[in-house]
C-alpha cells in the first residue's frame, strides 16, 4: 500500500471560456513538479470538482497522471455526500490511473460518527486495495470526524492517511496518540504546517503551494528535518499569502494569484465569482513582496 507524505498540492483547475483548459493545467503541474511538490491532488475543493462533469473530472485526473509520469503520486478527490456517488467517483479516479483517492466526509447530510465509519468501510469494500486519504474539514462539511472515530478507521486497510483541516494542535496530538503508528497525518491548514509537523504530521495538502510550490516544499522539508529556525522563518514569511488566499471563498483568490503569475485565467464557475478589486490589489502587492511576481 502506498503512503503519501511531504508537500502535496490541492490543484486549482483552469477554465477558458467556460471549458477545462488542459494546456494551462499541464503547465501548472509542470511548475509544481519543478518546484519540489511531492504529490498532486486534483479534483478537490480547490479544483472546483463539484461544478465539473464526471467526464471533465476524469480528464483532469488523467492529465495529472500523464504529467506526473510516476515522479509524484496523484491522489484524486472523489468524495461526495452520497456513498454510491463516492464509490463511482473512486472508480473514475482509479480508471484514470490515480494512485489513491481523497475522500471528504459527507457534507450537508451531517452523518453520525457511526455513519462516517460505515461510509468509509463501504467505499473501501467497493475498491479493495485502493488507498484512501480521509479528509476532515468540518468548516465546509458541517461534520467533524473525531479522533476516536479515526481510530476505528484504522481497521480499514485502504485508509492510509488523514488530511486534518481543523487547524487544532490538540487535535493533531490526539490523532498522533491514537493513530500515528498506523496512519500518515497530513495538515489541511497552511497556517499551521510547522506546528502540525512538530506534533507528528508528515506533510500538508496545501492551497498555497499552487502559488509558491518551492517555498512550501522547503517549509515542509525543514520542519520534518527539525530545522526549526528555517521552518519558522518560512512559516512566518508565507503567513500573509495564506491569509490572502482565503480572504474570499477558495479557490477564488488562488485562481486570481495564478492569473497574476501568468499561469492561467481567473475564471471560476458559478456560484463563485471573481475576486474583488481591493483584495486583488492586496494579493498583487504580496506576490511582489515575496518575489513571485516581477515587473
Amino acid at each position: 500500500m502506498k503512503t503519501f507524505e511531504g508537500s502535496m498540492t490541492a490543484l486549482a483547475t483552469p477554465f477558458r471560456q467556460g471549458a477545462f483548459d488542459e494546456g494551462a493545467y499541464r503547465a501548472l503541474i509542470r511548475q509544481q513538479l519543478a518546484g519540489g511538490t511531492s504529490g498532486l491532488i486534483p479534483m478537490g475543493t480547490t479544483g472546483e470538482a463539484v461544478t465539473m462533469s464526471a467526464e471533465e473530472r476524469q480528464r483532469a485526473i488523467r492529465v495529472a497522471v500523464d504529467e506526473a509520469a510516476g515522479r509524484a503520486p496523484v491522489v484524486a478527490g472523489a468524495g461526495s455526500n452520497s456513498t454510491s456517488e463516492t464509490i463511482e467517483g473512486m472508480r473514475l479516479a482509479r480508471d484514470a490511473g490515480a494512485d489513491g483517492a481523497l475522500i471528504v466526509t459527507p457534507y450537508y447530510n451531517k452523518p453520525t460518527q457511526a455513519g462516517l465509519v460505515e461510509h468509509y468501510k463501504a467505499v473501501a469494500r467497493a475498491h479493495p486495495g485502493f488507498p484512501i486519504i480521509v479528509y476532515n474539514v468540518p468548516g465546509r462539511t458541517g461534520v467533524d470526524l473525531l479522533p476516536e472515530t479515526v481510530l476505528r478507521l484504522c481497521d480499514v486497510p485502504e485508509v492510509v492517511a488523514i488530511k486534518e483541516a481543523t487547524g487544532s494542535m490538540p487535535r493533531a496530538v490526539d490523532l498522533v496518540e491514537k493513530c500515528g503508528d498506523r496512519l500518515t497525518l497530513l495538515s489541511g491548514d497552511d497556517f499551521t504546517v510547522l506546528p502540525f509537523i512538530a506534533c507528528g504530521g508528515k506533510g500538508v495538502i496545501s492551497v498555497s503551494s499552487n502559488v509558491a510550490p518551492r517555498m512550501m516544499a522547503d517549509l515542509v522539508a525543514a520542519a520534518r528535518a527539525g530545522q526549526l529556525e528555517q521552518a519558522r522563518a518560512l512559516q512566518v514569511r508565507m503567513n500573509e499569502l495564506h491569509r490572502l488566499l482565503f480572504v474570499e471563498s477558495s479557490p477564488i483568490p488562488v485562481k486570481w494569484a495564478l492569473h497574476a503569475l501568468g499561469l492561467f485565467g481567473p475564471e471560476v464557475r458559478l456560484p463563485l465569482v471573481p475576486m474583488t478589486e481591493p483584495n486583488a490589489r492586496k494579493m498583487e502587492a504580496e506576490l511582489r513582496k515575496l518575489g513571485l511576481l516581477q515587473g
